[in-house]
């Protein structure tokens, strides 16, 4: 019996330790989640509720016409058309290049192989600033200025790098003795990589796809400078940033085109996040 008091304190102990901890991180979260919390509230609010009801989440009244103005009046249809063709074809660009390339630079070793990762690797660090001008004259010599076809080109050649670097990893980490009951069995090295290592990086895929969607749906930079003279080119980034100037009053409606503009990646992380998870460990073992 008398034991069994000091076990009980520390269980007890425990458990009030769990809990301060747990509520502890209940105010981070809350506090984390206030400012999309009040910009969906706000997306639902009248003009009027906007202003007389502050910070307060909830709306006074449910006005669904911001969505309808912000889509219709603020061309935000025609923006998230242009967005997801962009991101979509980036995204299977990214995925097909760094996937081969990744696949290679794991399976294969020549000289100044580390030397050469070394310098791609530096291109990461490089600011947009510092390579906008060749590109931009780059772009602009082969026809493509003020097109989606630009900007999708520019965003899928600055995504290769780090998505060939997760790959590379996730293929070293794939036991060898796959590969080589495939090449027992006959297949060739375009065959071992599309019918045997590719279906393996299921996670990877996954993860590079939601890196890169993400990143490319809410690119700002490229898409401004590569359509600058044609608006209807706009995507949903360049959109609000023209929303925020041309309807500078109308918060309502800006919150409502932000909560649009979110959407489509918060349930694109809800659909991979397992296998995002998985592919990041699978990468960070290697």
């Amino acid at each position: 019996m008398i034991l069994q008091m000091p076990v009980q304190r520390k269980k007890w102990r425990q458990r009030l330790s769990a809990g301060f901890v747990h509520m502890v991180l209940l105010v981070f979260s809350v506090c984390w989640m206030y400012p999309f919390l009040w910009m969906l509230g706000s997306s639902l609010k009248t003009g009027k509720d906007f202003f007389d009801r502050g910070l307060n989440i909830f709306p006074g009244e449910v006005s669904w016409e911001n969505y309808v103005h912000a889509w219709e009046t603020g061309n935000f249809g025609l923006y998230f058309i242009n967005t997801v063709v962009v991101s979509l074809v980036v995204v299977v660009l990214v995925v097909i290049f760094t996937a081969m390339a990744g696949y290679a630079l794991s399976r294969t070793d020549f000289p100044g192989k580390k030397v050469l990762l070394g310098l791609i690797a530096l291109t990461l660090f490089l600011p947009h600033g510092y390579t906008i001008i060749p590109v931009f004259d780059l772009i602009q010599r082969l026809g493509l200025m003020n097109s989606l076809g630009s900007v999708i080109l520019v965003e899928t050649a600055g995504g290769m790098v780090f998505s060939t670097f997760l790959f590379m990893g996730y293929f070293s980490s794939i036991d060898r003795d796959i590969e080589d009951a495939a090449r027992v069995d006959g297949a060739n090295y375009h065959q071992r990589f599309w019918r045997v290592m590719l279906p393996l990086a299921g996670p990877m895929i996954a993860t590079v796809t939601l890196f890169t969607f993400i990143g490319s749906w809410n690119n700002f930079f490229i898409p401004l400078v590569f359509t600058l003279g044609v608006p209807e080119l706009r995507t949903l980034a360049v959109g609000m940033y023209a929303f925020v100037g041309e309807n500078s009053v109308d918060w309502t409606s800006l919150a409502a085109a932000s909560v649009i503009t979110l959407a489509p990646i918060i349930l694109l992380f809800l659909l991979l996040q397992r296998y995002f998870i998985n592919g990041v460990a699978g990468a960070i073992k290697s």
